[in-house]
């Protein structure tokens, strides 16, 4: 059952934003932040992680071999 919702316009230009940039629709966004209480920003703060961390791969910058092997080992006996 689909509802019409009425939001601010900053909240609106907020959802386009990370739409554009998530490649996610408005009615995606909206609903994981009702049904997973994921707010906004949470959302927002997310999608430039990720995109902070394709940047960094597109830029060669990885973790080292013994970095990987250092955490592998510590979480090894959990």
């Amino acid at each position: 059952m689909a509802q019409d919702l009425q939001i601010s316009e900053d909240l609106s230009r907020r959802i386009d934003q990370l739409a554009a940039r998530s490649r996610l629709t408005r009615e995606q966004i909206i609903e994981d932040a009702l049904a997973h209480g994921r707010s906004l920003a949470w959302q927002e703060k997310w999608v430039a992680g990720v995109e902070a961390g394709i940047a960094d791969a597109d830029n060669g910058d990885f973790v080292s071999e013994q970095e990987i092997t250092a955490v592998l080992n510590k979480y090894s006996g959990i």
